[in-house]
């Protein structure tokens, strides 16, 4: 009956007497056989467990063991490059390629800071795992497109939009950058390397319409004067004006003081 203590026979040809005893923990009481069996076969087993764990620790490691988990370490890191980073490479220069690291969440609030008042479409160079794109949405950017060359992080991103209710609401393009036209686009964010940087601006500004504005994060673009800044360190972020940097470059090409 449930809440009431039951104890089980350890032997069922125990006496009444001998269970009083067993039960008071009498010294007198001879020790049942089956408990001495379940008992020393417990002791065996952790015995052997221990022991076992005590050879594994004080054994050396030896040549073979070494070479062993180096090229497992070896395999895991180039299956991560091969199968996640190398696919978006395989058509880009090499002082074209950028790697992929995520942005934090300070870098997106930075970022999001600098496009508030700000509406219409977002285009995301080098979407990465999509957080940019899923942020501008939520904060009622549409439409709002990625640009992401790794097939693998395009994957990502539509799995992060599908589990935040996105899905079909957000899109993520798996297509070079340099290819795209950014005619129609009123924002833009880039997350890229310094060495990409100086070949964006020219065709930022050669594309893009007069009132758009542009958000850089991690890195600034070479030579260009922000309009706005957010942000410390690494989490810093800086918003440029389309036409007051085509204002400043006319009058460099002029000679009139910017």
């Amino acid at each position: 009956m449930e809440g009431r203590w039951q104890y089980t026979f350890p032997n069922s040809c125990m006496s009444f007497s001998t269970l009083l005893l067993h039960l008071s923990g009498c010294s007198q009481c001879a020790p049942c056989p089956d408990l001495l069996n379940r008992s020393s076969g417990k002791e065996m087993e952790q015995d052997s467990s221990e022991e076992a764990m005590t050879e594994f620790k004080e054994r050396p490691l030896g040549g073979w063991g070494l070479l062993q988990i180096t090229a497992g370490t070896g395999l895991a890191v180039y299956t991560v490059w091969a199968g996640i980073i190398m696919p978006g490479f395989r058509r880009v220069p090499l002082k074209l390629q950028v790697p992929y690291v995520p942005a934090s969440h300070a870098q997106v609030r930075s970022v999001m800071t600098l496009l508030q008042g700000r509406s219409g479409n977002i285009a995301d160079l080098g979407s990465g795992d999509g957080r940019i794109v899923l942020e501008a949405y939520r904060q009622g950017f549409q439409p709002v497109v990625g640009y992401e060359l790794n097939p693998w992080l395009i994957r990502l991103s539509n799995f992060h939009a599908w589990r935040a209710g996105y899905s079909g609401k957000v899109s993520f393009r798996q297509e070079d950058l340099w290819k795209v036209s950014l005619a129609e686009c009123r924002n833009v964010t880039v997350f890229l390397a310094p060495s990409v940087l100086p070949l964006l601006q020219e065709k930022l500004l050669s594309e893009l319409p007069l009132d758009a504005l542009v958000v850089a994060g991690r890195f600034p673009f070479p030579g260009w004067a922000p309009c706005r800044t957010e942000g410390v360190g690494v989490h810093r972020a800086w918003a440029y004006n389309i036409q007051a940097l085509r204002q400043a470059a006319r009058n460099q090409d002029q000679g009139t003081p910017v």
